[in-house]
């Protein structure tokens, strides 16, 4: 019997790193309880009501991250001498000696956390994306040094994880021509669409709480730099003469670089086209794949994202940058085009626009892509990577 701990402490405004958190729960919750002893540490208020649908088959923590946990983590990646840490931490830290506490072979940190490394256990870590490397311009990666900070805390992740979980073959690589990792050490587990994807039915209230155009192009993503709007708004204006009554739907909690985006759709007169919601939950998200035209996704950062996985699950079209290991992702269920081109993004918009059957089109091999790839297999993958990581 194997004892395996899951430590989630992040919000669901945490955008893709939550989603994958509920997928990698789900595998843990459905792995052989005559293998496999599962608990779960939560630190955020959003977990419990996720994690009663698994009933007695999880055993489960609360902890507190409070102004404790801030310092350290600050500390940590401001050069905190690890090793010292690691070994004073089990007497100074409440948070570390509970986890220790529950003797688990193996903790699981699916958000990049420094509690990967910060924690004296055996850890199973993920590294998500080091687009502060390949994407260094953007200063949400790379400024006011926290490029610096990056790389100690990726590093640290590679040198004291036990392994690291990376989404495609081309995440990695990165890291191991990064950071120096072998291959052994490094396992991919794509994303896989979360569960909520499958709902069918309209949540209460959902026409009241938006009351969505007839026809749209959405694109849900924080307002970073990088996720590219102000160029998507840019191919917007263009084919407005051509399309007038296409609509764009946005939604991601307002801050980062949101107020630049109203901005733009001021300069651009896109005020009564461009529809800007904010966060939406769960629940809500599958309904605006099914009524959209097609998703929009012209972010400059990879390998791979969450969203296409939601609308091939769904049978949304789609058209998405074609970096990194996009093109492995969506395969022929995508439009690709080049993000840094507005002229491209807008040739995009117009053909998913106006192309009633290439929308069928990429629909139907979305579905046939998801079916190839879905959380049962995710769930075959992960126990397959703990069985060698475990050694069972």
């Amino acid at each position: 019997m194997k004892r395996i701990g899951l430590y989630l402490g992040f919000p669901p405004e945490g955008g893709g790193a939550f989603q994958y958190a509920q997928s990698v729960l789900d595998a843990l919750a459905n792995l052989p309880p005559s293998h496999y002893e599962i608990v779960v540490a939560h630190a955020h208020p959003a977990w419990p009501t996720k994690l009663e649908k698994y009933g007695s088959r999880l055993a489960h923590i609360e902890l507190h991250e409070g102004g404790m946990e801030f310092l350290i983590r600050t500390a940590l990646r401001f050069g905190l001498p690890l090793s010292l840490w690691r070994r004073a931490g089990r007497y100074l830290h409440p948070f570390t000696q509970r986890l220790l506490d529950e003797a688990c072979d193996l903790w699981l940190f699916p958000a990049q956390e420094v509690w990967t490394y910060a924690v004296p256990t055996t850890n199973l870590g993920v590294i998500h994306d080091l687009m502060h490397r390949y994407e260094a311009s953007f200063p949400e990666v790379s400024s006011f040094g926290l490029f610096r900070r990056r790389e100690r805390h990726y590093r640290h992740i590679c040198g004291y994880a036990r392994a690291v979980l990376v989404d495609s073959e081309v995440g990695k690589r990165q890291v191991m021509e990064s950071y120096g990792q072998s291959a052994d050490r490094l396992h991919v587990l794509p994303f896989v669409a979360p569960a909520y994807m499958h709902s069918d039915g309209v949540p209460a209230g959902f026409e009241h709480r938006y009351r969505l155009p007839a026809r749209f192009i959405f694109y849900p993503a924080q307002f970073w730099g990088h996720k590219n709007h102000i160029r998507l708004l840019q191919a917007m204006a263009a084919v407005r003469p051509v399309v007038p009554d296409l609509h764009l739907v946005l939604a991601g909690s307002k801050k980062n670089a949101y107020p630049r985006v109203l901005e733009e759709i001021e300069r651009l007169d896109l005020v009564e086209q461009v529809h800007v919601l904010g966060y939406v939950s769960d629940e809500d998200m599958p309904v605006f794949y099914r009524r959209a035209l097609a998703l929009i996704m012209p972010t400059f950062f990879g390998p791979t994202n969450i969203p296409p996985l939601e609308a091939m699950a769904i049978g949304c079209p789609m058209a998405v940058s074609g970096i990194y290991a996009m093109s492995e992702q969506v395969g022929d269920a995508a439009l690709l085009f080049d993000p840094r081109s507005v002229d491209e993004i807008a040739q995009a918009v117009l053909r998913l626009a106006t192309e009633e059957d290439l929308r069928h089109r990429l629909a139907e091999a979305g579905r046939e892509r998801a079916a190839r790839w879905g959380q049962a297999h995710f769930n075959e993958r992960l126990r397959g990577i703990l069985d060698t990581v475990l050694g069972t």
